[in-house]
């Protein structure tokens, strides 16, 4: 019930309203009366949970079909809501449809531009990704599917900007052995160069001691990696590894639940958003 209530915004109090008032909400029970919602079940809650969002009463949506539902959020329902614009990207992921989920990238891209539907966008859609991952509502191939989707996007993007100047600052970026969730890199990596930042990127699964060697052949200001996946080898000792590589600081973001732990260091410095990540760029240049 949780991860339903942050995935869908509705409170469990009015989850449970509905479920005794209403025809469309009918979860099936596990056998110890834990309360269980089927995909179809969650995308429709999704929808209304953006129905609610734009003035649609419950009592309304309830004698509405499926199919008048979903033209209602066709339509261009969304209006601004991020709330709104995360569910349909949601919605989209788990019926792997590029083109509903490219038309609200594309919406919110023309309306705010990269930078800002980067971090008011796809890093809170990764979050509730990740809690799709949590109950078992997403399968790999639709976090693939939708992960190229994004990563194509970002790339031609990064491509359109201006080749950083000659003496503009650089950063070093990679993920560890064993690390393959780059989209959050990726958005750092347009940030740094939104920025005028000439950035290293080394991509996926960089063995630690290939570090050193372009550290020594690039001279970046700061590195930044992210750390997703539990591994055998704990942070400590994946930071430390880094760490020894260079004296230069090093941004560390990525699943809090790994990170914790970490331990002071005045070379690491943690980012637990896009922003800190740009205030940090702005304090290294200032």
């Amino acid at each position: 019930m949780t991860q339903i209530v942050t995935l869908t915004s509705i409170n469990a109090h009015t989850l449970r309203k509905w479920e005794s008032r209403y025809s469309f909400l009918e979860p099936e029970r596990t056998e110890t009366n834990i309360r269980c919602y089927s995909d179809e079940q969650l995308k429709k809650l999704l929808n209304i949970s953006i129905l609610t969002r734009n003035g649609y009463r419950i009592s309304k949506i309830d004698k509405m079909s499926d199919d008048e539902i979903h033209d209602l959020i066709s339509n261009k329902l969304i209006n601004d809501n991020p709330d709104d614009e995360i569910s349909a990207l949601i919605i989209s992921t788990l019926d792997m449809d590029e083109v509903a989920f490219d038309s609200v990238l594309k919406e919110h891209i023309l309306k705010n531009g990269l930078l800002a539907t980067m971090t008011q966008l796809i890093y809170p859609f990764l979050n509730q990704v990740g809690v799709l991952w949590g109950i078992n509502k997403v399968m790999p191939a639709q976090e693939h599917f939708i992960s190229n989707l994004i990563k194509k996007k970002i790339f031609s993007t990064i491509d359109l900007l201006p080749y950083p100047k000659k003496n503009a600052p650089s950063i070093l970026m990679f993920l560890t052995e064993n690390e393959h969730h780059e989209i959050a890199l990726l958005v750092a990596y347009y940030i740094a160069r939104e920025f005028g930042w000439r950035v290293y990127y080394l991509g996926q699964n960089v063995p630690t001691e290939n570090i050193r060697q372009v550290i020594e052949e690039t001279n970046p200001k700061a590195m930044m990696s992210m750390f997703v996946t539990p591994t055998q080898v704990s942070i400590e000792t994946k930071l430390q590894g880094i760490l020894n590589q260079g004296n230069i600081p090093l941004f560390v973001s990525g699943n809090p639940n790994i990170l914790e732990d970490i331990k002071e260091n005045k070379q690491i410095r943690y980012l637990s958003h896009p922003d800190d990540f740009i205030n940090q760029l702005k304090s290294l240049t200032s």
